[in-house]
């Protein structure tokens, strides 16, 4: 039940065991009133007694008393169900005014909740007198200021660091293949140049997964019709893979969200796919589809063995399975993309290791709306 509801439950029993207790009382002084008065009728009469008199009081005491005592019983029940029900009325009115700063709230936390990155810098701003629901809405203002400067603080640093970062690293790999294609290099010095081309691609790849994954950590707000199969299909054909065979299943799976975040998503489970498999002969299997709670892209490989345990340990940024696992190019954040994404378009990730190796990674995501509309 909601508080209003409880409130005026509470109200309304207050007031019918206040009306009890008053008929209660009521029924006990009329009882002794009664009492009394017959008491001393019975006794007048009995000074002077006409024939018959007498009689008469003893006969119709307790009849007159029961009817008097009915009569406050039956109508006093029927005076306070009246009041009781007037009552209930004028206590859910009361109980929702009394609530309705809640209720504005409650408005602004779901208005924010729906747009987080353009919602921050609403307020609620509520007037009135400085009591329990004020100092509430004040607090809940203060957090949304200290949030929003927290978000800007984080976009200033990501566009910061997408500049500042890249560019010394753009520098280094122009002057390390400038430096390899002359012809003066010596074989020595065009190995060096390979090999340092190879950490400055590492450090590249490592750089643009982090500011993806801060980018992909905020909700999409604003999407567009995305059908996964055309992107399981694409990213299927673009991913190289010498020596393992990708094998794309595509099914119609229509869901809405950012295109270029989404194939993201999908080329990362394939190079992991790829990446950590069997030396020779291993496959890859991209599918999509629609299930019951949604769309889905499922990526399955051969490779090593997967303990059950080890798995959650896989989403975490920079964690990989254990030393025997193959040390692999990657920064160790494709999963950890994945999750971001996947929770930024309202979806989930999750994982199961296959028998005799290899894994199945399946992304759920929310089905589109119609008319293409992005789910809020």
């Amino acid at each position: 039940m909601t508080i209003r509801t409880r409130l005026t439950l509470v109200y309304g029993g207050m007031l019918l065991a206040g009306g009890l207790l008053l008929i209660g009382i009521t029924y006990l002084l009329v009882y002794q009133r009664l009492g009394d008065k017959l008491f001393i009728g019975a006794q007048r009469s009995a000074e002077q007694p006409p024939p018959g008199v007498a009689m008469t009081y003893t006969q119709f005491e307790g009849e007159v008393k029961n009817n008097a005592l009915d009569t406050v019983l039956t109508q006093g029940g029927i005076a306070l169900a009246v009041v009781v029900v007037v009552g209930l009325a004028f206590s859910w009115l009361i109980a929702g005014r009394l609530l309705q700063p809640l209720h504005l709230v409650t408005e602004t936390a779901r208005r924010i909740s729906g747009a987080p990155d353009r919602g921050l810098h609403e307020r609620i701003a509520l007037d009135g007198p400085y009591d329990e629901v004020k100092e509430l809405a004040d607090t809940f203002d203060l957090m949304i200021a200290r949030l929003d400067k927290s978000f800007d603080v984080q976009r200033r640093f990501i566009a910061n660091a997408s500049h500042e970062l890249r560019t010394p690293l753009t520098v280094n790999r122009t002057l390390l293949e400038v430096t390899t294609e002359t012809p003066e290099a010596s074989p020595e010095l065009r190995q060096l140049g390979r090999t340092l081309l190879a950490v400055n691609a590492r450090h590249e790849r490592l750089i643009d997964g982090l500011l993806l994954l801060a980018r992909s950590e905020n909700a999409v707000v604003d999407g567009s019709y995305v059908d996964l199969a055309d992107v399981v299909v694409h990213v299927a054909s673009q991913v190289p893979s010498e020596n393992v065979k990708v094998a794309a299943m595509p099914e119609e799976a229509p869901t809405t969200g950012n295109a270029v975040l989404l194939e993201r998503l999908v080329h990362n489970l394939v190079e992991n796919g790829v990446r950590y498999n069997v030396p020779s002969g291993g496959w890859v299997r991209v599918e999509s589809g629609t299930r019951p709670d949604g769309v889905f892209v499922s990526v399955s490989n051969t490779g090593p063995v997967v303990p059950r345990y080890e798995i959650p340990n896989l989403f975490e940024p920079f964690r990989r399975l254990g030393p025997e696992r193959p040390v692999a190019p990657g920064a160790g954040l494709g999963l950890s993309i994945v999750r971001a994404v996947a929770a930024a378009h309202g979806g989930r990730v999750f994982a199961d290791p296959r028998d005799g190796g290899g894994l199945t990674v399946t992304v759920i995501l929310p089905t589109a709306a119609a008319g293409g509309e992005f789910p809020t």
